[in-house]
């Protein structure tokens, strides 16, 4: 089976910075002038490994230097180039990439990157090929990503015993309005995927109803009123987590990654550097996240300044995991993937959920 591979390296790399994206010239040069470095790449060899241990009939193609051709011999997989890009990509480049793979019969295409690189395959792939998303960017709000590098695996296993597909959400949000708090989330397209939803992740479910902001009011009100003196809290995006700066009379960044100390906003909108030169000189510190709606995950998707470094210099039993009732009915289990095999696996189990005021619900991480 031909299988066209591209590699979007820029992708996550705003991530870590608090970025929340790289979409454009002007964001992808001060992601890197922050600090921030690419993780795509090697997300991408993680998972051309979880291929290469099945031996399959695939036949790669791909595109030169780090769009693909790279990470597929740092991988050990034969390939072919037959598309050649600039030494800085850009979405026309992956574009360009995709229609060279269909020109030369592929009848699956795995990328490597987030949401923007999906909306680019689709444009081009379409319905003429199956698609297969590597999640390596900062947004992955669409329906088309291996649950982890690694399950890519297994993903396409699915795919060429079966031959099954079905149609999954590619969506995206506008990043500037994301950058100033509000997400807003569209439909692009549907792209045909394995019908494989054991190792495909979700479409983000955004929550609107009255119900569950009264619920995240609640959650908002039981943790303001239980933290303690001198004690500095992590808190991840999301409009749960705001529901506690708001009872504390502070302005959190809704989809940033912020930190609060005896009643006082002390980080705003950290990156990944920040937060690890505070925890250089703040010892007591508590991480309070919610997981991303259906997906399940709470690291590692839009929260990536919250790494595994932070999260090791916390200590992984100073997590805290909050979710509104309406938003677990239909999670069914939580996930993560921080990047950092050994944390995600010390990670896994039962983790206790506070779900209310004096309420927890067991849910298992897996």
């Amino acid at each position: 089976m031909k299988t066209g591979f591209v590699v979007n390296p820029i992708a996550g790399v705003g991530g870590l910075v608090g970025l929340k994206g790289t979409d454009g010239a002007s964001t992808l040069a001060e992601a890197f002038a922050r600090g921030g470095r690419k993780v795509a790449p090697g997300r991408a060899v993680e998972a051309l490994k979880s291929v290469g241990k099945m031996d399959l009939p695939l036949e790669f193609i791909t595109c030169s230097s780090e769009m693909g051709q790279d990470e597929l011999e740092s991988a050990g997989i034969k390939h072919k180039v037959v598309c050649r890009t600039a030494s800085r990509s850009t979405g026309a480049d992956t574009k360009m990439a995709v229609q060279a793979f269909l020109d030369e019969g592929a009848e699956l295409i795995i990328f490597a990157g987030g949401d923007g690189t999906a909306r680019d395959v689709l444009e081009i792939a379409d319905a003429k090929a199956t698609i297969i998303g590597i999640p390596a960017g900062v947004k992955m709000h669409s329906a088309v990503f291996a649950l982890t590098p690694e399950a890519l695996g297994d993903l396409v296993v699915a795919f060429v015993s079966t031959g099954r597909t079905r149609d999954a959400e590619v969506m995206d949000v506008d990043e500037d309005s994301y950058r100033q708090g509000k997400l807003d989330v569209k439909l692009f397209g549907y792209a045909k995927v394995p019908d494989d939803p054991a190792d495909l992740q979700a479409g983000k479910t955004v929550y609107r109803s009255g119900s569950a902001r009264e619920e995240a009011e609640e959650i908002g009100q039981y943790i303001a009123e239980t933290m303690r003196k001198g004690v500095a809290y992590v808190l991840g995006p999301g409009t749960t987590t705001e529901a506690i700066a708001k009872h504390l009379g502070l302005q959190k960044t809704v989809l940033g990654v912020d930190v609060v100390l005896d009643g006082k906003l002390v980080l705003r909108d950290a990156s990944e550097a920040q937060l690890l030169s505070f925890l250089e000189q703040h010892t007591l510190t508590e991480i309070i996240v919610t997981p991303i709606g259906s997906q399940g995950f709470f690291f590692g998707r839009g929260n990536q300044q919250i790494s595994a470094a932070v999260i090791r210099k916390v200590g992984p039993e100073k997590i805290c995991v909050i979710a509104t009732p309406t938003k677990l009915k239909d999670t069914k289990v939580l996930r993560v993937d921080t990047g950092d095999k050994d944390l995600d696996e010390r990670l896994l189990g039962p983790v206790k959920v506070t779900t209310g005021y004096k309420r927890r619900r067991l849910v298992k991480v897996e």
